[in-house]
């Protein structure tokens, strides 16, 4: 009679596959609360505590610790003397391990303190787990609840023996070992955490990230390809993504993402994060990853057409995001235009109704949900990563000075306020002009930011503008006068920057020059 150990946290699907494998002769091996749902829902189990002849210790915390599971699971069947070595303590064969972990990550994330945590670290199990899949030739390892079917479909087929079950042997081995990596990984991300704090509280410095990281991404998706045909692609998710990060978007209309897509996906989310709860609604549009367009709005609907106003021409075939659900007067104008995604907290029935007779356009619900403190930014080199925290887009106050002798005035100080917000996802270099809660002109990705300063004037130009009195953020410091001497000729009245420059005092004094009101903001929003 073939034996099947069970001990799952998480019991989803546990009963009815216990009972499918009681049908086809199998005896079952249970312990603690999962052998109690078993019997309680009419099963025969032996407690594990009968295999090895010894009581469960310690409230539990030794169970099956012990040769008599150990030697059943990891016995190679065709070696003599493994199998006379068990028959000699007079031990059973195990032929499946179905065993799934405590819910370590999920006590961390509720908050538990370290001693609470580290009950919820899980030693049997990880142990059988990996003497199953380690003897997967003779062993079944199962760690997925959504396995239980196709496996007991397979043994009901009579497919699972060790000749014609090999490849499902192994598929089931490699998913253990996966999975008690990713369930090792969080505990060393836990402690790096925990450490991290420790060396954060004294003041520490850049020794405050982890000493080393391990990630678990698991593929959601394949990719017809990269960011050009010849280039392979996938998509892989983080298993617990942050809240408003791209694993937990649902595409509700459209054809597939491209690699592409997701990337112009990403930038979305994070631009309109910036307005993440505010009243007012917010658009932002999107090409190859930088804003071209940026405003707010009473309706939403004025919000978008602001924002489309900035550059229309760069805003065909963009990406769209709101920070509230797209209603039916907006999405009647969106149906107009050629854009490749719209990206929303939701969207009203007429909306949706209206939007998804565009069969190409895809619209993608995430909520617009601001990055927490200790979210870690990774940036892919050749041979390694570089790691940071995610730039905030929560933008205090309390390091800005006015450096000019002109104050400036209550709706300049709204204009410079919004002019950061929108300056903080636009590409380096980056100079954004607004006026009236939208954006004028952008300029980015430009080697000199003088360059950048004259493209925002020109876009502005070209829409027929009027930058007179307008604002300007630069999301790092003006390195010369150049650039403030260019802002002034498009005349340009109050100036938003980080400072830090050796040339501030010369900055300083051509926008006195000028007559112009200029904040340091004491913090750059620079993105490479």
């Amino acid at each position: 009679m073939p034996r099947a150990l069970l001990s799952v946290s998480d019991k989803t699907g546990i009963v009815e596959f216990a009972r499918g494998l009681g049908e086809l002769g199998w005896e079952l091996i249970s312990t603690g609360g999962t052998a109690s749902l078993l019997r309680e829902s009419g099963l025969d189990v032996r407690d594990v505590s009968e295999v090895t002849r010894h009581p469960e210790m310690m409230d539990g915390r030794v169970k099956t610790l012990h040769p008599a599971v150990h030697a059943g699971i990891l016995a190679r069947r065709d070696v003599a003397s493994d199998m006379d070595a068990m028959a000699a303590q007079r031990y059973a064969a195990i032929d499946m391990v179905v065993v799934n972990l405590y819910p370590f990550h999920e006590a961390v994330a509720a908050g538990s303190a370290l001693r609470t945590a580290m009950e919820k670290v899980d030693i049997g199990g990880p142990t059988m787990l990996r003497a199953a899949a380690k003897n997967h030739a003779h062993v079944m390892a199962v760690v997925d609840p959504a396995d239980y079917d196709g496996i007991l479909a397979v043994l009901k087929a009579g497919e699972a023996s060790p000749e014609n079950g090999a490849h499902l042997r192994q598929r089931l081995a490699a998913k253990v070992f996966a999975h008690t990596a990713a369930y090792d990984a969080a505990i060393a991300e836990y402690f790096s955490r925990f450490e991290a704090g420790e060396q954060q509280d004294a003041g520490a410095g850049p020794d405050e990230l982890p000493a080393s990281l391990v990630l678990r991404l698991d593929r959601v998706q394949g990719l017809r390809y990269g960011e050009n045909p010849d280039q392979r692609a996938a998509f892989y998710a983080d298993e617990h993504a942050p809240a408003g990060s791209v694993p937990h978007m649902r595409q509700l209309h459209g054809k597939e993402l491209s690699f592409n897509n997701l990337l112009d996906v990403d930038a979305a989310t994070a631009a309109i994060s910036a307005w993440a709860g505010d009243a007012e609604a917010a658009c932002v549009i999107i090409k190859h990853t930088t804003p071209c367009g940026v405003a707010v709005g009473g309706t939403q609907l004025e919000a978008w057409q602001r924002a489309l106003a900035s550059d229309p021409v760069s805003a065909f075939g963009g990406i769209v995001a709101f920070n509230r659900p797209v209603d039916a007067a907006t999405a009647a104008e969106l149906a107009g235009i050629f854009l490749e995604i719209i990206v929303a907290p939701g969207f009203e029935q007429d909306a949706l109704e209206r939007l998804t007779g565009k069969k190409n356009l895809r619209l993608i619900a995430l909520p617009a949900e601001r990055a927490a403190p200790e979210e870690l930014d990774y940036k892919r080199v050749r041979g390694g990563f570089l790691v940071q925290s995610r730039m905030s887009m929560d933008f205090q106050e309390t390091d800005w000075r006015v450096v000019t002798e002109r104050q400036p005035e209550p709706q300049e100080m709204a204009d410079l306020r919004f002019a950061w917000r929108a300056c903080a996802s636009v590409k380096s270099n980056a100079i954004v002009i607004a006026r009236d809660g939208r954006t004028l002109g952008i300029g980015a990705g430009q080697m000199s930011r003088v360059d950048s300063s004259r493209i925002a004037v020109m876009k502005a130009q070209d829409q027929r503008a009027h930058t007179d009195g307008a604002a300007l953020a630069s999301d790092a410091f003006f390195p010369f006068r150049d650039g403030i001497d260019a802002a002034a000729q498009a005349g340009i009245r109050c100036v938003i920057q980080p400072g830090g420059s050796v040339r501030d005092e010369e900055v300083i004094a051509a926008a006195d020059e000028h007559g112009m009101t200029m904040i340091f903001t004491g913090r750059r929003v620079f993105r490479h």
